[in-house]
């Protein structure tokens, strides 16, 4: 059975090569602003994966596939932190993780493309962030990492000496929390 990662992401990859040797990287080019966030973070995160990995699904023709879709926000505050547009949001953004928790969830949804089976499911991490001066801050954004990070850092990077505590999976803050991933990928018989 062939399996295809619904994603763009390097870190996504990266860690998908843990569980599986061999898969197919697709491109999604869902409209993510197509999914409302109404509060429940956990809902948001698996719709988003799901949309991922429907589109991706509608790009190939092989049935004997599995697709992965994943999506992964930073919620501070009652609020989602998505990717920064620029510097100065990535300066806002850091700012106000300083010294505080958030979570960050993950949606995933995988597809049987044969039997048309779906299974969604997230996992929420909570991060505690020391107290970050704008010097510290300004001298991480110079590095650039923040681009196309939620939260605008990267905790398996140099944004990892902000993070003073960790409850929960630390994969699922890279991007793709392989425990999760692997249990349900065992529940829909893919041996790995």
């Amino acid at each position: 059975m062939k399996i295809v990662l619904a994603s763009a992401s390097s870190r996504r990859k990266e860690l998908l090569e843990r569980l599986v040797q061999n898969f197919q990287v697709i491109v999604s080019d869902f409209d993510e602003s197509s999914i409302l966030f109404y509060g429940d973070c956990a809902s948001y995160v698996k719709k988003l994966s799901e949309g991922k990995a429907k589109n991706v699904c509608s790009k190939f023709a092989d049935k004997n596939s599995i697709v992965i879709g994943c999506d992964t926000v930073v919620f501070f505050k009652k609020n989602i932190m998505g990717k920064p547009k620029d510097s100065r949001e990535a300066f806002e953004m850091l700012k106000s993780l300083s010294g505080n928790e958030h979570q960050v969830y993950s949606g995933i949804s995988i597809i049987d493309r044969n039997s048309g089976r779906i299974c969604r499911d997230f996992v929420c991490t909570t991060v505690k962030f020391s107290e970050i001066d704008d010097n510290r801050i300004e001298n991480y954004i110079k590095i650039g990492e923040y681009k196309d990070k939620a939260g605008a850092y990267a905790i398996q990077g140099r944004g990892g000496i902000f993070v003073e505590e960790i409850r929960g999976c630390y994969y699922n803050v890279v991007g793709l929390p392989l425990n999760k991933l692997y249990n349900m990928l065992s529940g829909m018989g893919v041996n790995l």
